[in-house]
């Protein structure tokens, strides 16, 4: 990009961004340009069509251009801006966090289902639960934790995660959402770190789940710049996901739910994990917007 053209402005600059992205393979090219051009500016991506004729300084242009540079070497926009859209709510996120993906969403959406939905959520489980503990385990950013926490406020919910610069990351989006007082947050792996009893009436997990096959084949700005321990869950993706399979009847009590992120064909494997366990009285999956059953839901017998 050539800063001696005599005006750039909001237009022609996204215009130029966009092109530049798109001859470089760069995905999402268009949102990328928005995206970026709106952070340099300090501006919402509808602010640049409202001032789309608005010439930029040179201080925005360097501004701009160095966010340009790091894209294009495949940087992810989430992480040059610090900040995602997940369930319309704004989170953090940083190279310590897995960005949230929009398939996570139906995990929320899954736990809402089987909750009643919304508010209602806790007294639709009530009859059988003895108390209102919930858990999510692989927290991340946490922004499952804060989302389901916002739409069951009748919960009280724990956080866990094993590295703590995650930790660091849910905790100061739970106090950007008014979500502080509200969610525990402890360093763990799984729920060993729990002493086993059956307490909680809802346990929810977004795990590792990328088998080593499908790690090799990501696309770059996934593989080289998001943390590959949030990510890649051994040669079957399921290093994870089948010790907490067997930790979970020990904490969930009877008429509970858990709750589990699953990748592509996975989920057939993982509800077999589950009846193993012989505590089970109702399995279901959720589908994603692809028809890829996503998510896998376990009642506990009562």
């Amino acid at each position: 990009m050539s800063t001696n053209q005599a005006t750039w402005t909001v237009l022609s600059l996204l215009r130029w961004a966009t092109g530049y992205f798109e001859e470089r393979d760069v995905s999402e090219p268009r949102a990328s340009a928005e995206i970026l051009l709106a952070h340099a500016l300090d501006l919402s991506r509808l602010d640049l069509y409202l001032r789309h004729d608005q010439p930029l300084s040179s201080e925005e242009l360097a501004r701009f251009k160095a966010l340009i540079l790091r894209r294009r070497l495949g940087e992810p926009v989430a992480y040059l801006t610090g900040h995602k859209e997940f369930w319309s709510l704004d989170f953090l996120v940083t190279p310590a966090t897995l960005i949230p993906r929009p398939e996570t969403e139906v995990l929320v959406e899954g736990v809402l289902e089987v909750c009643g939905g919304g508010n209602r959520g806790f007294r639709s489980l009530a009859p059988s639960l003895k108390s209102s503990f919930a858990v999510d385990i692989g927290v991340g950013s946490g922004a499952v934790v804060v989302v389901l926490a916002k739409e069951l406020p009748e919960f009280v919910w724990m956080g866990v995660d094993v590295s703590v610069a995650a930790l660091q990351v849910a905790r100061e989006n739970a106090r950007r959402h008014g979500m502080a007082e509200r969610i525990a947050f402890f360093q763990g792996n799984l729920l060993s770190g729990i002493r086993p009893n059956p307490r909680f009436g809802l346990i929810v997990a977004n795990l590792p789940y990328v088998s080593r096959r499908e790690w090799e084949q990501l696309p770059r700005d996934i593989r080289e710049y998001e943390p590959r321990e949030a990510l890649l869950g051994g040669e079957d993706g399921l290093d994870l996901l089948r010790p907490l399979c067997r930790q979970a009847p020990q904490y969930l009590q009877g008429g509970g739910w858990l709750a589990l992120e699953v990748g592509a064909g996975q989920a057939e494997g993982v509800m077999k994990l589950l009846e193993e366990t012989q505590t089970y009285d109702t399995l279901k999956t959720v589908n994603d917007l692809q028809g890829i059953p996503r998510v896998v839901l376990a009642r506990r017998r009562g």
